[in-house]
């Protein structure tokens, strides 16, 4: 059997290492796209709650407080235009086990991310990039889009299929906790890897950039950001990895892309708003 047909196969119960898997295909808000996630979101909610807490006990939030309160009103703004876009279109359940959380770590490294459930970490270290309130949307909106969209389910299956055989998700916590808590928190952007899942990683990228710039949009943040804020990324010292091995999209590829979808976004931007 080999496993990548496995893994692009949709809609079809699948017997890996002796386990019966239910494959459940859903289709991506927006663009369409369908996918396979094999885990109850509200299992991966469970892990993200305790996770969440563990890693705000572990990491200092930021002491700035007029920082961290930027943080959370632009993530207030963002989470109600991603109610009201999923509401309107027929995506609602979606929401289900999400309640919002955003916080800022005092960490130097210029990253964030949204684990299931609408748990929403900053890093300060990437605020001399954003710059403004404007600049956070675009990473808050590409960020919730990946939780939306559920890439992390959609990853966290490829792990378990690629790297555990197939083992069921509550076995696997069982009898390998630390080699599903690495999986976790790497199909959400806490750690890296490189492997198989690049190229689907990639795809995800693109997807949470499509996604956060409506998101954005509808928050009464002018989506043209996006591009000054890659831009900015781009201007980053240090070598880069070729495409092949990063998760993310090279940046001349990402901004002519964000800059082909803003006709789109602005026809969400309220009238009147600068």
């Amino acid at each position: 059997m080999n496993v990548k047909n496995v893994i692009r196969s949709c809609g079809a119960g699948l017997m890996l290492g002796g386990l019966l898997l239910f494959s459940n295909c859903s289709t991506v808000p927006l663009t369409g796209r369908s996918q396979m996630n094999l885990l109850p979101e509200s299992s991966l909610v469970e892990m993200s709650l305790t996770n969440y807490g563990d890693f705000l006990k572990e990491n200092k939030v930021s002491p700035n407080q007029s920082q961290g309160d930027m943080v959370k009103r632009v993530g207030s703004r963002i989470s109600a235009a991603v109610e009201r876009y999923l509401t309107e279109n027929g995506f609602q359940d979606r929401l289900a086990d999400f309640k919002w959380e955003f916080n800022l770590v005092d960490d130097a490294t210029p990253n964030a991310w949204c684990m299931p459930g609408g748990k929403v970490v900053f890093y300060s270290g990437i605020l001399p990039l954003t710059q403004n309130e404007a600049g956070i949307a675009v990473v808050m909106g590409h960020e919730i889009a990946h939780a939306v969209a559920r890439h992390g389910n959609e990853r966290m299956s490829q792990g378990l299929l690629i790297q555990m055989g197939g083992i069921a998700l509550s076995e696997a916590v069982k009898q390998k906790p630390q080699e599903t808590q690495a999986l976790f928190l790497a199909a959400y952007g806490v750690g890296s890897q490189v492997g198989i899942m690049l190229p689907y990683s990639r795809k995800h990228e693109y997807e949470a950039d499509e996604l956060g710039l409506i998101f954005m949009s509808m928050a009464g943040y002018n989506p043209n950001e996006a591009v000054a804020f890659w831009t900015r990324m781009s201007q980053q010292g240090g070598p880069k990895p070729p495409e092949f091995l990063s998760t993310h999209p090279v940046d001349t590829k990402r901004i002519e892309r964000i800059q082909s979808l803003l006709p789109k976004a602005m026809t969400y931007y309220p009238k009147g708003a600068k």
